[in-house]
């Protein structure tokens, strides 16, 4: 029998002599699958691309109909604040790009696309829904594809390192902000969980490299997929500046309307919606987001009606700035897949 299977290995075929397949040479075959592929890329793309510019018709319409929360806002002003929150989606990528191995890192703007299609989706969709759309787009977007189990890691890790980037602006706004007792603790705990934050995203690395528990399945995968604590500090530094950049935004938004240049008002703003999207079950995103800064505004001081325009009208600039990172990206990825094709033909 050992000697049948002997003769059997030494007659099987090298692969330069497997017969030709039936769409002629493996050039044309290699070819026509990558076409094929191309194809399904532009159109998964362009249908992604309909249904985002489909609803932000639809936000618009809406707005239009039952009143622009910008419509009496500077519009210099506004205009500024949108190009924050902008730039605040590309400052997260960059963060959250750090929190992957350097061989399994996705690309930035497939990263900051997956964090717009997620703004985008919170609009409607419940809290938490959000992080299934950012696995979901960057398994689909073209380019580096890291597994889910990678990806809720990194989301996992991020979601750390946005606690830590906002326990020094919790700080700031629970000692310049004159607001109740009850919400300087809040602003207090949030503090606190950054730091506590901070040891568990010391102790993963650690963690991983532990020859005592290296016995365990998931703790060598942990080794290899976990970031080091260098990465992960200059991903916080670059959090950090994200929401830097978006308070800024808060403070002319704030300006925009009327309310008033207020550093200590933006900062809770910040700090409240930011806390309310920790929630592991809530309603739509964006709306609890803006209920909760809504909430903190007035138990600053703010009327009402003032609190609820500037939370509807942030909420509203951060989903519109995510529409257009993810239209940007999407647009890109197509228009490489058109003059990759072109090229080639």
């Amino acid at each position: 029998m050992q000697q049948l299977l002997v003769r059997m290995r030494e007659l099987r075929l090298p692969r330069s002599r497997v017969a030709p397949t039936p769409f002629g040479a493996d050039g044309v075959t290699v070819r026509l699958l990558r076409d094929k592929g191309s194809r399904r890329r532009l159109a998964v793309n362009g249908l992604s691309a309909a249904v985002a510019a489909v609803l932000l018709v639809f936000a618009v319409r809406h707005f239009s109909e039952k009143g622009w929360p910008l419509a009496n806002a500077n519009p210099r002003l506004a205009a500024a604040a949108g190009v924050l929150f902008l730039l605040a989606f590309g400052f997260k990528a960059l963060g959250w790009q750090r929190l992957f191995a350097p061989d399994e890192r996705p690309g930035r703007l497939a990263l900051a696309a997956a964090a717009g299609a997620a703004s985008v989706g919170g609009a409607a969709l419940p809290g938490r829904v959000d992080d299934a759309i950012r696995v979901a787009f960057l398994r689909r977007y073209p380019g580096r594809k890291p597994g889910v189990a990678t990806l809720c890691l990194s989301l996992f890790m991020l979601g750390l390192v946005d606690t830590i980037a906002l326990a020094p602006f919790a700080s700031a706004a629970a000692v310049t902000s004159e607001v109740p007792l009850a919400v300087r603790i809040g602003l207090a705990v949030v503090a606190t969980a950054g730091l506590g934050a901070a040891g568990v995203v010391l102790g993963l690395p650690r963690l991983g490299a532990s020859r005592r528990l290296h016995r365990f399945r998931v703790v060598r995968w942990l080794g290899s997929h976990v970031t080091c604590a260098r990465e992960a500090s200059a991903a916080a530094v670059f959090i950090s500046l994200s929401w830097l950049v978006r308070a800024v935004g808060l403070l002319l938004l704030l300006g925009a309307l009327g309310v008033g240049l207020s550093l200590p008002l933006a900062l809770l703003f910040l700090c409240a919606a930011a806390a309310s999207g920790a929630l592991p079950v809530a309603p739509a995103g964006a709306a609890t987001q803006a209920g909760a800064g809504a909430a903190v505004l007035v138990a600053a001081g703010l009327s009402t009606t003032q609190a609820i325009g500037f939370a509807v009208a942030a909420q509203v600039l951060v989903i519109l700035a995510g529409a257009a990172v993810l239209l940007g990206a999407l647009a890109w990825s197509g228009g490489r897949v058109l003059v990759g094709r072109a090229l080639a033909a």
